[in-house]
């Protein structure tokens, strides 16, 4: 496939994408559509970006769809990522449930891609309650990606995953060797539940939450969503629940259910009292 569109042609695409799943693909993505889609494409003999939107609106050929969404949903992530998350997670968010007594805590990752990011949760967690022990974390990562779940549920990554943010003390610790690939360790895998969503559709299956992690995820979607997201994921908290965002992401005005909580290490939103 060629990095040629008609502008109609990018235009279609552009659209079925954010229907279907909320991106935003900007002007200047060709090179993106081209890179992701050409497999696919030549795979299914389909020649042209308008001949493959044509395909994709007809309801028979959801396995082609589901396939285009995966293609085109980012999976690039790394551990710890940014650091400071992990932080305010356990100086901030964790010191605080145990203050309350709480025996239990719910943590929600959106648009978990691979599992790094509730690994990581699930690694934090386990560092502090072997320091402040008392109460029960269980982690839900959600994706829209059943092919990339599939792969997160296995918990397996090669070298050059592993190189990316993970200290090799932690690597020691929480992961074990299998041939050339490194699996997460059994009591890390064990908190977390993987569950396939669009965060376009309801949250009302995955129950409340103490914590959601929506990171670096807002930006690939219109205002308009935005504003849908953050709505409902401020129902989707406890009361006085947090809601982790990315470190350039900011929801002053999409949503103002929010108050700032500003600490050592970083910054977290938290629910506002009613």
């Amino acid at each position: 496939m060629s990095e040629s569109f008609s502008p109609d042609e990018y235009n279609n695409f552009q659209n079925f994408l954010e229907q279907a799943c909320g991106i935003v693909l900007g002007a200047n993505k060709h090179y993106l559509v081209s890179s992701r889609l050409n497999r696919l494409m030549k795979e299914n003999d389909i020649p042209t970006l308008q001949l493959l939107v044509d395909m994709l609106n007809k309801t028979s050929r959801s396995d082609l769809r589901t396939k285009v969404i995966e293609a085109m949903t980012t999976n690039e992530t790394l551990w710890f990522r940014d650091t400071y998350p992990f932080e305010v997670l356990r100086k901030t968010i964790f010191e605080e449930l145990h203050q309350q007594n709480k025996k239990s805590m719910r943590i929600w990752s959106a648009a978990c891609s691979s599992g790094q990011e509730p690994y990581s949760i699930s690694m934090t967690t386990d560092e502090y309650l072997k320091q402040r022990p008392g109460f029960k974390v269980d982690v839900v990562a959600t994706d829209i990606s059943q092919e990339i779940l599939t792969a997160a549920k296995l918990a397996k990554y090669d070298a050059l995953a592993l190189a990316r943010g993970l200290s090799e003390e932690r690597k020691r610790q929480y992961f074990s060797q299998l041939g050339d690939q490194w699996q997460v360790n059994a009591n890390i895998r064990s908190r977390i539940n993987f569950r396939e969503i669009n965060l376009l559709q309801s949250y009302a299956t995955l129950g409340k939450f103490d914590a959601i992690f929506c990171r670096n995820v807002l930006i690939y979607f219109s205002a308009e969503s935005k504003k849908d997201i953050l709505e409902r994921m401020a129902q989707s908290l406890n009361p006085r629940g947090f809601l982790m965002l990315g470190a350039s992401e900011s929801i002053a005005q999409y949503c103002d259910k929010f108050e700032m909580v500003r600490s050592s290490t970083g910054v977290v939103y938290r629910l506002k009292p009613v």
